[in-house]
């Protein structure tokens, strides 16, 4: 056998297989994983051989984010960006001095606030008016689900006390029922429509900023959330093409093709067209992106009850199920038998239901296919729906990093929610004790695309070191999952839902050496430190995309 081109020695190995063996030795070739373990891959050592001294740091597959949306994250890089503040003053500084950086912007346009930050979670046009004058600003929130408008985008968008509600979002109004400046769901539409398009190029540069910065954390994979028209950023789907095509696009990309919630079935046929010009390199459009419902914290989260007024007092709102259950339920079956995989968003306990119950109906009509149909978020999931991902072959994709107490958990959902159903919140541990496929990602920008801080909180229950917003307890700590396991959603899981696990998410002889060097091995520490690791270098087919300045 020809020597080696890369050989990693001297530390722990995470190989992340079916019996998530340990290894102290990898050797690459042609970006190919050539042989794991000892004297193996010492005698493929030769004098060209680059050999990476791990120095009991440990070595593991290139983590997957299985629900992310970087050109967007990258675009919010670009723009007026607000995802490190944490108060209405610094969000108002952050603007001004942008606004005043930018004279030539026909509008000011960012976003990343946090709900937390302002009294209800919905701050006011007349705030923002201070540092935006007569130029109209859309902001939306971390969470993508509302957006901080000012008084002349409302202008220009015709919105006044007369403007009804859309049936898929709400207008924030004051007591006397004019807009207030914060819009809900559908009703960013409102203006968002009027939003200039983005040119090419920075959509492209957009995508390069997110892909290093997701290189950063060690993630070499990913699934797009959304690809298509959505929002205020347009599609991503020509970046990805335009730096598949000559060579720019390092991450393996799955995307997730829009379903628009305003139409129905009559958009298969575009979907189909779209899924092969969406085909280039190491990106390919195969699944369909269904958002079910919207967020707990503006009660457009879909529940089977509905929420409380806060003082423990049923309201007449359960929210909003975006796809009514009989459209989902003739789509689900012929997006399947169309050899799409379902992507859905769900939040609410009846959201979940609905996704699964779809679910059921496809493999009713077509019987049990392997298109790896998975269900984000799962904030709220009712006791008698856990077994059923299991049983339906649905992958549970966690957002971990959110199973923490936290001031918008504390002020805006738990009160809203009542004990019992507040208790049904990421249950992670259920679910892997009912046999569910585990699957994660970082639903970023909307939070940090760290693995390791999602990780640590998989498994503590608590933020980790450095994301801490006050001294809590860990949250509904029986629903905690070990390390092995959170490490292998976040890799093999991720792999197996993308239809990526023939070729990577393990550390095997074959796959591709898409590999992640970290500057510890995170399970000789103590639990409450898993979440200050970090990634030192990233590799993808072998070659280093990423290298921290101290590697």
């Amino acid at each position: 056998m020809p020597y080696a081109d890369l050989v990693f020695t001297g530390g722990p190995v995470f190989t992340a297989n079916t019996v998530r063996s340990r290894s102290d030795a990898v050797a690459v070739a042609a970006g190919r994983i050539v042989a794991v373990g000892g004297d193996e891959v010492h005698d493929l050592i030769g004098p060209s051989t680059e050999v990476v001294d791990l120095g009991g740091r440990m070595l593991l597959p290139g983590f997957q984010d299985a629900h992310v949306h970087p050109v967007w994250g990258g675009l919010d890089m670009l723009r007026c960006d607000l995802s490190a503040l944490d108060s209405a003053d610094a969000y108002t500084d952050a603007i001004g001095r942008y606004a005043l950086e930018h004279p030539e912007d026909a509008w000011i346009l960012g976003g990343g606030w946090g709900m937390s930050a302002f009294p209800g979670g919905t701050p006011t046009a007349s705030l923002l008016d201070t540092v935006t004058g007569d130029r109209p600003a859309f902001l939306p929130n971390r969470d993508g689900h509302g957006a901080w408008v000012n008084s002349a985008a409302l202008r220009l968008a015709g919105i006044d006390r007369d403007t009804p509600d859309p049936a898929d979002g709400r207008i924030e109004r004051d007591e006397a029922g004019n807009p207030s400046g914060t819009l809900h769901e559908g009703a960013m539409t409102l203006v968002n429509r009027l939003l200039p398009a983005e040119p090419a190029e920075r959509m492209v540069d957009a995508l390069l900023t997110g892909q290093r910065y997701l290189h950063s954390f060690g993630v070499t994979g990913w699934q797009d959330a959304i690809v298509g028209s959505y929002g205020d950023a347009g599609d991503p789907g020509p970046a990805y093409l335009a730096a598949a095509a000559d060579g720019r696009l390092t991450g393996r990309v799955v995307g997730a093709l829009w379903w628009d919630r305003t139409a129905g079935l009559e958009q298969i046929p575009f979907l189909l067209e779209r899924r092969e010009q969406y085909r280039g390199g190491r990106f390919a459009a195969t699944s369909i992106k269904v958002m079910q419902d919207g967020v707990a914290e503006n009660f457009t989260g879909s529940m089977l009850e509905p929420y409380l007024d806060g003082h423990g007092h049923p309201t007449d709102n359960s929210g909003i199920s975006f796809v009514a259950p009989d459209i989902l339920n003739e789509a689900v079956p012929l997006l399947d038998a169309a050899g799409f995989q379902v992507h859905f968003h769900a939040i609410g306990d009846r959201a979940v239901r609905e996704c699964l119950d779809a679910v059921e109906h496809a493999i009713a009509r077509n019987g049990r296919g392997d298109n790896r149909h998975h269900i984000a978020h799962i904030q709220v999931v009712h006791p008698e729906d856990i077994a059923r991902f299991r049983e339906l072959g649905v992958a549970a994709n966690m957002q971990s990093l959110w199973a923490t107490y936290e001031p918008q958990m504390v002020e805006l959902t738990l009160p809203f929610f009542g004990p019992e159903r507040s208790a049904w919140q990421y249950p992670f541990g259920d679910l892997l004790r009912a046999g569910a496929v585990l699957a994660a990602g970082s639903d970023w920008s909307v939070s940090t695309p760290d693995p390791m801080a999602a990780i640590h909180t998989a498994v503590n229950r608590k933020a980790a070191p450095g994301y801490e917003e006050g001294d809590y307890d860990p949250f509904y700590p029986e629903q905690a999952i070990d390390l092995a396991t959170s490490l292998t959603a976040y890799t093999a899981g991720s792999a197996w839902v993308n239809h990526l696990d023939d070729v990577t998410g393990t550390v095997e002889v074959g796959k591709y050496a898409d590999l992640v060097v970290l500057d510890r091995d995170p399970f000789a520490g103590s639990a409450d430190q898993i979440g200050a690791t970090r990634v030192l270098q990233t590799f993808v087919e072998g070659e280093r995309v990423y290298a921290a300045p101290d590697a």
